[in-house]
């Protein structure tokens, strides 16, 4: 089938999609759910096995990543296929690819390389750790990314060692940034008419991530601890036991503390002056978190709930996976919509969490089967049909 856009924001545009894993495919969905013609090229079936990097082609993982794509086999490590690469280039806008930094110059598809084919062509670039330095080489890895970054240093309760975040962050946040590095290039090329080479890495995208956190060490030399459900500065902000389950109650500020004074009956709180700010109350954090559990166990979760939203203290419960997803306020913003797969025949996948009113994304195509639109793409390249069988049987396709 021709391209079907997902939606008509980016549907003049085209991407050649050299990734694998998650960081790369992650950045790749975002232009792909918002109407880009993504052109998936993967290694023949007889050159590498399904799964052999990654979630193998059957798993939800790798369904939720592959939608709205078209999948062409290409070999380029020959000759021949790399030559049928860079014809693509020359109709494309953009390719995105997530190898490690010296494999792009070994295939002959370099920015400098790419460059010479299209000039208004702009190159994507994931890596572990960036593309030059000391640990350029090293293989990327969400975990390693976590660990150096700093995240599982404050991340888990105090006491109990580094913990590692529950989703891959370091590729998912690389995806994101990648894929908005992507659209800051498209929108320089229409002033000055050519493409660039962008790149990011896990390791900076999970420094970048740190934020407040980094910038208390850059400003003020301060090591952030591991401070558990607690918030590292907010006070008080905590996950607390109800008789039937948990909920967060988030403190920022005093007028917000004056609330929470109010809402549970303790208005000597509210006038003692050793709790009157942030600070002092941060000085008694282990004292108040004491008496406010106390007082939250009494009463379930959703009286809490109800109790605290009226009185304008934010706050909410704590739920598993398929609790969130039952949600009325998750179920009206439509975070999860229709698909087709393989796999699971009909299905849901989880839908781009912003919307744009008047060019709205759809999970409209299918995640490819492995090749499955070769023949139309290269047909496209008006490739004659006897020589795309030349190329089926030298597995250059």
């Amino acid at each position: 089938m021709p391209h079907k856009p997902a939606s008509t924001a980016l549907d003049h545009i085209r991407v050649l999609d050299l990734t694998r894993v998650r960081s790369g495919p992650t950045a790749v969905r975002q232009l792909a759910d918002w109407g880009a013609d993504v052109i998936k090229i993967e290694q023949p079936a007889s050159l590498e096995a399904d799964g052999a990097l990654g979630a193998g082609r059957n798993t939800a993982d790798w369904q939720n990543l592959q939608r709205n794509r078209r999948s062409l086999t290409l070999n380029l490590k020959d000759p021949e296929g790399l030559s049928i690469f860079k014809r693509l280039v020359v109709t494309a806008d953009i390719v995105v690819e997530n190898f490690r930094p010296d494999v792009k110059a070994r295939l002959g598809i370099d920015y400098d390389n790419l460059k010479a084919v299209n000039p208004r062509i702009i190159l994507a670039s994931i890596s572990g750790f960036g593309q030059t330095g000391p640990y350029a080489k090293r293989p990327g890895f969400d975990q390693i990314a976590q660990g150096m970054g700093g995240l599982m240093s404050i991340t888990g309760a105090p006491g109990e060692g580094p913990m590692r975040v529950g989703i891959p962050i370091a590729d998912l946040t690389a995806g994101l940034f990648c894929a908005l590095g992507v659209l800051t290039a498209l929108i320089e090329r229409d002033k000055s008419g050519e493409g660039q080479w962008l790149h990011t890495s896990l390791l900076q995208s999970q420094i970048f991530m740190l934020d407040f956190q980094a910038a208390r060490w850059l400003m003020q030399k301060e090591i952030a601890p591991q401070v558990g459900n607690e918030h590292p500065t907010s006070v008080p902000t905590n996950r607390y036991e109800t008789s039937d389950g948990s909920i967060n109650i988030a403190v920022a500020g005093d007028q917000i503390w004056q609330r929470l004074c109010t809402a549970l009956d303790r208005p000597a709180w509210a006038k003692d002056a050793g709790l009157s700010d942030n600070a002092k109350r941060k000085e008694r954090r282990d004292e108040l978190n004491a008496k406010i559990g106390k007082i939250i166990a009494t009463k379930t979760t959703a009286d809490w709930v109800e109790h605290l939203t009226e009185a304008g203290v934010p706050c909410g419960p704590i739920y598993r996976i398929d609790e969130m997803f039952e949600d009325a306020q998750v179920q009206h913003l439509g975070v999860s919509a229709p698909i087709e797969t393989d796999p699971f025949g009909e299905t849901q996948a989880l839908a781009q969490p912003f919307q744009l009113a008047r060019t709205p994304s759809a999970l409209t195509v299918s995640p490819p089967v492995r090749g499955q639109h070769t023949d139309e793409i290269l047909e496209e390249l008006q490739i004659d049909p006897d020589d795309l069988k030349a190329l089926r049987e030298r597995c250059i396709v």
